[in-house]
């Protein structure tokens, strides 16, 4: 399990100002300083062991896990932590009903499949250059949104996520079909909104990317 001192050194206790701050989120905060909130990081080792415990049993049990963040920053962060423990992701834009309209999503991914086939068993060769370009076209926005759901024959076992206000809508399709949720909240979030939380800061890329790395670990067991 990860240190106290590189949580400290990755900036995983810094949270928000304290006037952004949301009253649930009172028993993971340490204190203030300068008039930002500091996150207890005795409460984020408790809650990463716990979350790195389902998280273990998520993968003897063979399950699917879908990591979510459409912050610009943390783009190629999600996507390479979840590659390397065989998960899927959503990294650009959160499409409503990604989850409780899975069926009309699945015929996106199915068609982006039919493209990446088409494409590179040299069917487009065949068609006219002005065809071949819309093809190309529309293969590029599909792999935008749906890249990192090509393997995702079914909804998710569990649903990691950073950003909890900027992706409301997945929360609220994750409680809505009852998929586990383990959330990254910083001091501005609300804790009741998850099934569990790791209390950290999650604007940094180093904190986000420390807290990740001992998710995938577990993964990987």
């Amino acid at each position: 399990m990860v240190s106290l001192e590189k949580l400290l050194t990755s900036s995983v206790h810094l949270g928000h100002k304290v006037q952004q701050w949301n009253p649930k989120m009172s028993p993971y905060i340490y204190g203030e300083r300068n008039g930002v909130h500091i996150i207890d990081l005795l409460q984020t080792l408790i809650c990463l062991e716990r979350v790195c415990f389902f998280l273990k049993n998520i993968k003897r049990n063979k399950k699917n896990v879908l990591f979510v963040s459409t912050k610009p920053q943390f783009a190629s962060v999600i996507q390479s932590y979840a590659l390397s423990c065989n998960a899927h992701y959503v990294n650009q834009r959160w499409l409503g009903g990604m989850l409780t309209n899975w069926s009309t999503i699945r015929k996106c991914i199915n068609g982006l499949q039919l493209l990446i086939k088409q494409e590179s068993d040299g069917s487009w060769d065949r068609v006219s250059k002005k065809e071949a370009l819309v093809l190309k076209k529309r293969k590029a926005k599909l792999e935008r949104y749906f890249m990192g759901l090509l393997n995702m024959n079914s909804l998710p076992d569990v649903v990691i996520l950073i950003g909890q206000h900027r992706e409301l809508n997945a929360v609220k399709e994750c409680i809505k079909l009852k998929i586990p949720l383990i959330t990254i909240l910083d001091t501005n979030c609300d804790p009741t909104m998850t099934d569990f939380l790791v209390p950290a800061n999650d604007d940094s890329i180093a904190s986000v990317s420390l807290i990740l790395e001992e998710f995938c670990n577990s993964l990987k067991i």
